[in-house]
């Protein structure tokens, strides 16, 4: 069948190795044709064209700049999103019937694209729910519920009723995301939410200790300590005032270091307090090229977990993949609502904490410096091929369209 993806994720490759890229590979082996919109934000200049290759078709469509912009920019590029995907499929693929449409929030605005593509092929369809908005934002403190940021949310609010409504199926990550989906919208058919986790292909990234200790040496990265690793988004849903107070409470901790690798909204504010209190037990890293990320984080010891502690909605990052993927254990640092902590740990590959208790952070900091840590790495990576492999997304995604 012909399958149509929608996505914010910049991409020009279907070899790339992200949640989504790993997916459709997963659909072209088993004989599909995929199609992808994979926008690109005015500021790079590169939109407008249609990447062919053997695994998929993708086009890299024009958009306002969504990420790294203020709010008005980014609320006024994100209305906008709607009328230029339809306008991206009528001019780039208007030659192709779809089977079936993948789309994934955020953004929680494709609601006329997936109802376009439906109404015009009759087509299926599936929503990968990787965001639960605007709610998120109200926990945030970004929106409310009620004055002119009120609008704002019933807006969108809307807007995510109706993308609910007209999907075939509802994927979650976790059973927590299905049960605050199924409470907090009670007008959908409950027996179309179901658990679709975040997966990746399961790929093997760890690495021996020679090639650990070349990479630490690289990076100038202590070889004796036990390496704490935080890569990914450093924006409000990660708590970073938090993430800054665990930090200063393991100044005094000689045996541990801290590496922070990833761009955001609060990126500054990591790196002001490093400038301005020069701690040496913290290293801080702008993104890294994919390649060179995932060899730093198998080079390390544990892997970082830290939501804000405000969410009321149950997130799972899906960076605990690529630390599953290097064999490392994870500590999470999260809201009581999220269930990731709860994998974790009755998956017997690492630790949690409320992200509102910095003492207990270092206590469980204190405890797993001193452990023997290759049995739980062994069990994480025992423990995403078998919860957390693409074959078995494909496989739900598969059998709720032939239902």
């Amino acid at each position: 069948m012909n399958v149509l993806f929608l996505t914010l994720l910049d991409f020009t490759s279907i070899r790339e190795h992200t949640i989504y890229t790993d997916l459709l590979r997963e659909f072209h082996k088993h004989g599909h044709h995929v199609y992808a919109i994979s926008p690109v934000e005015r500021r790079k200049h590169s939109g407008g064209q249609v990447i062919e290759t053997p695994e998929g078709d993708i086009l890299k469509l024009s958009i306002g700049n969504i990420t790294r912009t203020n709010l008005i920019e980014k609320g006024i590029s994100t209305l906008q999103i709607e009328s230029q995907f339809i306008w991206g499929l009528k001019q780039y693929f208007g030659h192709v019937t779809f089977d079936l449409v993948l789309y994934s929030t955020p953004p929680i605005t494709f609601g006329r694209v997936v109802e376009f593509v439906k109404k015009r092929d009759k087509a299926r369809s599936y929503l990968l729910l990787k965001d639960i908005f605007p709610q998120n934002a109200v926990d945030l403190g970004m929106l409310k519920n009620s004055g002119l940021k009120g609008i704002i949310y019933r807006y969108f609010r809307k807007k995510e009723k109706k993308l609910y409504q007209m999907s075939d199926a509802i994927g979650c990550m976790s059973q927590a995301n299905v049960e605050y989906v199924k409470k907090h919208n009670p007008q959908i058919d409950p027996e179309k939410v179901e658990i679709c986790a975040n997966s990746v292909e399961a790929v093997d990234m760890g690495v021996d200790k020679k090639t650990q200790e070349r990479i630490r040496r690289k990076y100038q990265i202590p070889l004796e300590k036990k390496v704490f690793v935080y890569g990914g988004n450093l924006g409000k849903p990660q708590g970073i005032d938090f993430f800054i107070e665990c930090l200063r409470k393991q100044e005094k901790a000689p045996e541990v270091y801290f590496l922070v690798i990833g761009e955001g909204t609060e990126y500054e504010k990591l790196k002001e307090y490093i400038t301005r209190e020069r701690p040496g037990h913290v290293k801080l890293m702008k993104r890294l090229p994919r390649e060179d990320y995932d060899a730093m984080v198998g080079a390390c010891d544990v892997g970082l977990i830290f939501l804000d502690h405000r969410f009321t909605i149950p997130n799972f990052p899906s960076r605990i993949l690529s630390y599953m993927q290097a064999r490392l254990p994870v500590l999470a640092v999260t809201d009581p609502n999220t269930d990731v902590g709860q994998e974790i740990t009755e998956g017997g590959f690492g630790w949690w904490c409320e992200s509102n208790d910095a003492v207990q952070f270092s206590k469980l900091v204190c405890e797993i410096k001193g452990m023997e840590l290759e049995a739980y790495g062994e069990r994480a990576f025992r423990y995403l091929q078998e919860h957390y492999s693409v074959k078995d997304s494909y496989e739900r995604i598969v059998g709720s369209v032939n239902r």
